[in-house]
């Protein structure tokens, strides 16, 4: 059987499906770090998967962008470098600009209670000094308001872009002033949400990701990217 069929094969497993998820959501979260070796051996025993479970994983995370594989050497969670995640971070202003645009167009006043109590809490959270908490909190604020756009396609490309790099995202809110600036941008994109203006939504969905990248770009966040400065931004 070609590595192929086996793939076809144990996609439709619901069993090898469920471990692949718990497999990419540790490598996503950066539970396994970047760069790290997966030894199949090892997956198997901590995820409860068969061995042929843990090759079709690592065949599907490949493709994902998540795991190099690489000749008598394994394979290993890629690491995205600093210019790939500032080029990922000007696509996802791109797509969350029309991901947020369309959110404002739809709007209703349920939607907008979940907006509101997510950036109350980002705030809570930065004045109270839980870090972790308010870049969670800020997480949760994008993804809500993704889900509310409703738009399908867009999410599933912002989906595969953040995937690539939210194991170890830049803790944006360690840079000095970026937090303050994160807490006003956001506001102005939940008040043009909210308001039900879709330009002003979109233009300040694209100056925050577009701002995130160029201080990424130069390169404030002192030890750059790595483990303990994934979250998401």
């Amino acid at each position: 059987m070609t590595i192929f069929a086996t793939f076809r094969q144990d996609a439709g497993d619901v069993s090898t499906n469920a471990s692949y998820e718990s497999l990419r959501a540790a490598i996503v979260s950066g539970d396994i770090a970047p760069d790290a070796r997966l030894v199949e051996a090892d997956i198997s025993a901590t995820f409860g998967m068969s061995r042929g479970a843990v090759r079709t994983a690592l065949i599907r995370l490949e493709q994902d962008g998540l795991v190099v594989r690489e000749p008598h050497r394994g394979a290993r969670v890629r690491k995205v470098s600093d210019e790939e995640a500032v080029e990922i971070l000007e696509a996802r202003a791109v797509l969350e600009g029309l991901a947020v645009r369309q959110t404002a167009e739809r709007i209703d006043d349920e939607g907008a209670a979940r907006v509101k109590a997510c950036l109350a809490r980002h705030g809570e959270l930065l004045e109270a000094g839980d870090l972790l908490g308010a870049s969670d909190a800020n997480a949760d604020l994008h993804a809500t308001l993704l889900e509310l756009s409703g738009h399908r396609t867009a999410l599933r490309l912002i989906h595969a872009l953040s995937s690539q790099t939210v194991r170890y995202q830049y803790r944006t809110i360690l840079i000095p002033g970026r937090s303050a600036a994160s807490v006003a941008e956001h506001r102005a994109i939940v008040d043009a949400v909210v308001a039900g203006r879709p330009d002003e939504a979109e233009a300040a969905m694209r100056s925050h990701l577009f701002n995130v990248a160029e201080s990424v770009r130069r390169g404030l966040l002192p030890g750059g990217i790595d483990r303990a400065s994934r979250g998401v931004l």
